[in-house]
């Protein structure tokens, strides 16, 4: 006989893992909430890892690590040099070596190659072909393209690291009512996969901002790699249909299996009402109709936030930088030490740098240390980009504010011994305070409102990071950086 004790263990158990799979193969999941947008997967085994445009961060292409298509781990960065911004990457596996093809705001595309997705990973090779969001496909002869927007496609070299045939237009997407109201037609985001046959064709139209109803992904399909291509009778596969849904702007997906042939699509999406926050990757199950075209699993508006992405206290003892880490500003990892437990950046003239750390979160407090020299100017700000920011800083005594990138009308004190400096941030008002040890704080004068920081009015795909910044001429030494979530 069972044991009292074993049998509500086992019911737990088995309860425990009847949620799994429900929340695995039914429900839609934001996986990362906050700015990961552009999602990409590549499945190694029973393992998925998955990165995303990585803009301006450096260094960029986070991956994260699953076993369940849930709970996700990041686990190294794979781009060491500084290409510029970094858009929609495609992240791939061919034969037993890892890829990610990515497009930069300086021309071209390129492609890092690794012998695991935990690194270390080469640096990059340019790859001639103009064009943004490239998708890769393997046919089952061995041959290799890689597509890019506007439905353009051309031949790779067997090493996938060159373009060997000429780029030719293979496919003009579908054509959804224009009353719909979108941004553009934007024949975007071109991710292949192979089945039963067929090449699978996703593709982003729509634009991926302006309307909540604009972005949306369509699918495609052909018996050969450049097509023609047939569209589905069940397009659109992911959309938003009205404003007044949970998720909007959805779009930009890839359809992908796991080990027990479940079907997927990752994509991307804003919340309503949180724009500030960027686009977070989501992840549903889809299913595939007894005529071979994939569509969502259901309609239900269902989504749970999973919190994978968490930001933590950092007093900066380690050998290595977090990976929660990213610098915006710099031109080289030397630019940069972790010495004496505290990370020492560089300041230089007539430029921001700038160490952040995306966030999902709608309430917090966050604080840090900053030691700097006469001179350098140094903060903590809510971050978008280099000319949208807000927060509090101090330099050569004196303590005041920024907001929308520039110093604010509030007050400007004398604080010659400021060493600590604290946000809360609360639903997109902030408000500040400041501290020459860290335990007795004095309140700043007035609290900010940032609600408007987002793309859809300042342009620019970015979000509201915590970024801790500098800019002068000296070191800056950045310490005890702590963060909690307000609940």
């Amino acid at each position: 006989m069972v044991s009292s004790f074993i049998k509500p263990a086992l019911i737990i158990l088995f309860l425990t893992s009847l949620s799994f799979l429900y929340a695995q193969n039914n429900q839609k999941n934001v996986v990362l909430h906050g700015d990961f947008a552009d999602p990409t997967i590549v499945r190694d085994g029973n393992t998925f890892y998955m990165t995303h445009s990585s803009y301006d961060y450096y260094p960029g292409l986070l991956i994260w690590k699953s076993t369940d298509l849930v709970n996700w781990t990041p686990v190294t960065r794979a781009l060491n040099t500084n290409c510029g911004n970094v858009w929609a990457p495609d992240f791939v596996k061919y034969k037993d070596k890892f890829y990610i093809y990515f497009p930069t705001d300086k021309g071209g595309n390129y492609v890092i190659t690794a012998d695991k997705p935990e690194g270390p990973w080469s640096e990059p090779v340019k790859i001639n072909i103009d064009g943004i969001d490239p998708g890769h496909i393997a046919a089952p002869d061995g041959h290799r393209y890689l597509y890019v927007n506007g439905g353009r496609a051309a031949e790779l070299s067997p090493d996938g690291l060159k373009i060997v045939g000429d780029i030719k237009d293979v496919y003009s997407g579908w054509q959804y009512p224009l009353e719909w109201g979108t941004e553009c037609f934007c024949l975007e985001s071109p991710k292949l996969t192979y089945r039963n046959g067929y090449y699978y064709l996703t593709s982003a139209e729509g634009g991926t901002s302006g309307p909540a109803t604009s972005h949306m992904a369509v699918v495609a399909r052909s018996t050969s790699p450049l097509g023609p291509w047939e569209n589905s009778p069940y397009n659109p596969l992911i959309k938003t249909w009205k404003g007044s849904e949970p998720w909007v702007s959805k779009g930009h997906a890839t359809i992908f299996a796991d080990g027990d042939n479940n079907w997927f699509a990752v994509y991307h999406a804003y919340e309503r009402g949180n724009l500030p926050l960027g686009r977070s990757t989501i992840i549903e199950p889809v299913v595939w109709t007894d005529d071979g075209w994939c569509k969502v699993k259901n309609n239900e508006l269902n989504y749970k936030i999973i919190n994978n992405n968490k930001i933590e206290p950092d007093d900066f003892s380690g050998s290595t930088l977090k990976l929660q880490w990213s610098f915006s500003g710099l031109d080289n990892l030397t630019e940069y030490k972790l010495e004496n437990g505290a990370l020492r950046l560089e300041a230089v003239p007539n430029k921001m740098r700038v160490l952040q750390a995306i966030t999902g979160d709608y309430a917090y407090e966050t604080s840090v240390k900053i030691e700097a020299g006469k001179g350098v100017e140094t903060g903590l700000l809510v971050y978008y980009n280099q000319s949208a920011f807000a927060g509090i800083a101090f330099k050569d005594g004196k303590v005041f504010s920024y907001s929308k990138g520039k110093k604010h009308w509030g007050g400007e004190f004398k604080a010659p011994e400021c060493r600590y400096l604290k946000l809360k941030m609360d639903y997109y008002t902030v408000s500040m305070s400041y501290s020459r040890d860290g335990i007795n704080w004095k309140p700043y004068d007035v609290a900010l409102d940032v609600s408007g920081y987002q793309t859809n009015m300042l342009g620019g795909f970015s979000s509201l990071k915590v970024g801790i910044f500098c800019r002068g001429e000296g070191p800056v030494l950045i310490d005890d950086f702590k963060y909690k979530v307000i609940e």
